[in-house]
């Protein structure tokens, strides 16, 4: 089952149905209720398909399994729960609404990681992903702790380290592929060198052979 390409045609078909609502909304002069959640439910569609997307190219590259399928898994829920919502079936039950909210947080965590997964990092940034998966977790976790408990008087501390926790989550995103561009660098000149090497050792086992078949045309007949 080729993963990505699902969610890369249900992401075209998506954004091509929202782009036709939007079209027709402004040709018709009318944008009900009705139109509103059509239009919500295939932006959903749309961010699912885009999170589906970076897991599932993590999953076929074949160096991860678990991360990848559990980002595909919270992110299809996170859309079902989401339309439940949408649709107002669900949308005034608070704890529903808020465990929604936590799976869709789940799902971004997960694809976001996967997404960073997919670059071959050497030794020298290899630090960049623990970095952001930590940073990743504890804005997670502080964005959960206010929406589930609803603290009192909470400082500006709070708040101000969700962003310097946004700012560095960018950064290190925006960085992690100039980092696999200089460790791909490296990775090719090594497995240049591991070819020349075993190119020598070829050479050496073929002069090797050459001596030994030499010395036996050498050997006098009797």
């Amino acid at each position: 089952m080729n993963t990505r390409k699902i969610f890369l045609n249900t992401l075209i078909a998506s954004v091509a149905l929202s782009a036709a609502i939007g079209i027709v909304v402004i040709l018709a002069g009318s944008f009900g209720e009705f139109e509103v959640r059509v239009l919500m439910t295939t932006l959903t569609v749309t961010a699912t398909s885009i999170l589906g997307l970076a897991c599932g190219a993590y999953y076929e590259s074949g160096r991860g399994r678990r991360l990848p399928l559990a980002g595909i898994a919270l992110s299809v829920i996170s859309a079902l729960a989401l339309f439940l919502i949408i649709w107002n079936v669900l949308d005034d039950n608070e704890t529903y609404i808020k465990s929604t909210v936590t799976l869709v947080i789940a799902a971004i965590v997960a694809s976001h990681l996967s997404l960073l997964c997919l670059a071959l990092l050497d030794r020298r940034f290899a630090w960049s992903y623990p970095f952001a998966a930590t940073c990743d977790l504890l804005l997670a976790a502080i964005i959960l702790y206010l929406m589930w408990f609803e603290p009192e008087g909470e400082s500006d501390l709070v708040f101000r380290t969700m962003g310097v926790l946004s700012i560095l989550i960018a950064a290190v995103t925006v960085v992690t592929p100039v980092f696999h561009r200089l460790s791909t660098g490296e990775d090719e000149v090594e497995k240049i060198d591991e070819e020349i090497a075993a190119l020598k050792q070829r050479i050496e086992e073929l002069e090797k052979r050459k001596i030994e078949t030499l010395d036996d045309q050498s050997e006098p007949t009797t």
